[in-house]
């Protein structure tokens, strides 16, 4: 344990040296206030002035410190241009038209969708030629290719 009449003392010298400290602070801050004029008064130069956008002040004091209302700027050049423009009337060339046209509201389902129908369509291809194997080795051959002719107008009537 340490012995109590030590720490009173570093409590003390503790306290000694805040107090010191907040001294300064004190007069470094009265001396910033006052600027060196020795009689501590603020002068009205050194207090912000309002400033008045929207708000026009009764007092003829306030009345200088009210901005003035802007002023549209002269476009009158500016729209005589863009008439002419207007009338010299639009290049057909310049114009892309693939930009223009709306996209149909599936879009892009069709675009998701597309990787996944090209392997189906493979599967589906692989699977024919395969079932056109198994009918070859069981038949004979004239019978197989009256039958693979015979699906092929089914396809092509289905496909139209």
């Amino acid at each position: 344990m340490s012995d109590p009449s030590t720490d009173v003392g570093k409590l003390e010298s503790a306290a000694l040296a805040r107090k010191e400290r907040l001294a300064k602070l004190r007069a470094a801050k009265e001396q910033k206030s006052v600027g060196g004029k020795g009689n501590g008064a603020i002068t009205n130069s050194e207090l912000p002035r309002p400033v008045f956008r929207s708000y026009q002040p009764e007092s003829e004091v306030l009345k200088d410190d009210v901005i003035p209302e802007a002023r549209p700027g002269d476009i009158s050049e500016h729209v005589k241009d863009e008439i002419s423009k207007e009338n010299q009337g639009l290049v057909i060339n310049e114009l892309d038209f693939v930009s223009l046209a709306p996209r149909k509201p599936d879009w892009d389902l069709k675009r998701d969708v597309a990787p996944k129908l090209d392997k189906l369509e493979r599967r589906t291809q692989k699977a024919i030629a395969e079932l056109i194997r198994e009918r070859l080795k069981e038949e004979d051959l004239a019978n197989a290719v009256t039958a693979g002719a015979s699906y092929a107008e089914r396809i092509a009537q289905d496909d139209d």
